[in-house]
C-alpha cells in the first residue's frame, strides 16, 4: 500500500458542499465549538476575491484557485457586489474527534492557483461542470468530487516541501515515508528504534535525528500517538478495550487503559463518555 492510502483508509474526510454559485459582497465562515475539527474548501472558478483571515491578514485571489483550510479557521471573503465570483464551497468533516492526524499535519491555509497545478485543474473542471449544472444526482456527485479533490490536494502537498510538515513531511521523504507506511499498517508490532531504523535503511542515530527533524517528534512518540489515535477511532466504533488493545500490540486491556490515561488524561470509558456528550451537543 502507498504512503497516503493507509492514513486515508483509517481516517476518512467527507466533504459536504454548501454553496455553489456567484458570491457577491461579503461572506463570513465562522466556527462554533462543535465545528472545531471541520475544515473548509473553496474552489474559485472565475472572478476576484479578497480573503480576510481572523488575524486580519488579507490575500487577493484573482484567478481560478483552490483555498483549503484544513483546521477550519475563521475567515471571510469580499467580492465585487456587481460582478461577484463563481465559487464552490464545502465543509470537510473528519472522522476523528479532537486532533485529526491529517488536518494537524497540514498548514492553516493551502492556496494553489489552478494554472500552476495541472492535476488539480483537471479535477476542478469536472467539479465545476457538475456544480454549475442541474444534472440528476448533482448533490452526491459534487460531494464525492470534492472528496477526490481533497485527495488530489494531499498529493500535491506531499510533493511540496514548503507545505509539508509533521506526518506529511515524513511521508514525503523516501526512506522515512516507507517506514511510516509500515508503522501505519502494523501498529501492533513491538517496534524498537533499531527495527525502525533498519526498515528505513539508515543507521540508528541518523534515523532518529532525521525523523525528529522531519516529523517533529521522536519515532517512539510518534508510534505512541498513532496507536492512541487508532485506539480512539476503534473505541468510537464500539470495539471493546480488550480487542483494541490486542489490535494495537498491548498485552491487555488494562495495559492500554494505563497508557490511554497517561496520554489522553482520562480512561477509555471516560473519554467515550465525553465524546458522546460532544456528539449530542
Amino acid at each position: 500500500m502507498d504512503r497516503l492510502s493507509e492514513v486515508l483508509n483509517r481516517f476518512s474526510m467527507d466533504a459536504g458542499v454548501f454553496f455553489t454559485g456567484n458570491l457577491c459582497g461579503m461572506s463570513s465562515f465562522e466556527l462554533n465549538k462543535d465545528e472545531a475539527i471541520h475544515g473548509h474548501l473553496h474552489v474559485l472558478k472565475q472572478g476576484k476575491l479578497k480573503l480576510i483571515q481572523a488575524n486580519m491578514s488579507s490575500l487577493i485571489i484573482d484567478q481560478p484557485s483552490v483555498l483549503f483550510f484544513p483546521q477550519g479557521k475563521t475567515h471571510r471573503f469580499e467580492s465585487d457586489p456587481d460582478v461577484g465570483a463563481d465559487l464552490v464551497c464545502a465543509a470537510i468533516h473528519y472522522q476523528s474527534v479532537g486532533s485529526d492526524p491529517i488536518a494537524s499535519a497540514l498548514p492553516e491555509l493551502i492556496h494553489y492557483p489552478l494554472n500552476e497545478k495541472p492535476a488539480l485543474a483537471r479535477s476542478a473542471l469536472w467539479l465545476f461542470e457538475e456544480a454549475f449544472a442541474q444534472n440528476s444526482g448533482r448533490e452526491p456527485m459534487i460531494n464525492r468530487l470534492c472528496d477526490i479533490f481533497i485527495i488530489q490536494i494531499l498529493r500535491e502537498v506531499l510533493e511540496d516541501i514548503e507545505l509539508s510538515q509533521g506526518m506529511l513531511a515524513g511521508l514525503s521523504h523516501p526512506q522515512i515515508g516507507r517506514l511510516l507506511a509500515t508503522l501505519h499498517q502494523s501498529p501492533q508490532t513491538q517496534w524498537t528504534l533499531e527495527m525502525m531504523a533498519q526498515e528505513a535503511g539508515m543507521s540508528r542515530s541518523k534515523f532518529a535525528s532525521l525523523f525528529k527533524t522531519l516529523v517533529g517528534k521522536s519515532p517512539g512518540e510518534y508510534l505512541a500517538d498513532w496507536r492512541m489515535t487508532l485506539a480512539q477511532s476503534m473505541l468510537k466504533k464500539n470495539q471493546s478495550v480488550g480487542i483494541v488493545a490486542h489490535s494495537l500490540g498491548y498485552d491487555s486491556g488494562s495495559a492500554l487503559a494505563r497508557v490511554f490515561r497517561k496520554r489522553v488524561g482520562m480512561s477509555p470509558k471516560e473519554w467515550l463518555k465525553s465524546v458522546s456528550k460532544i456528539g449530542k451537543a
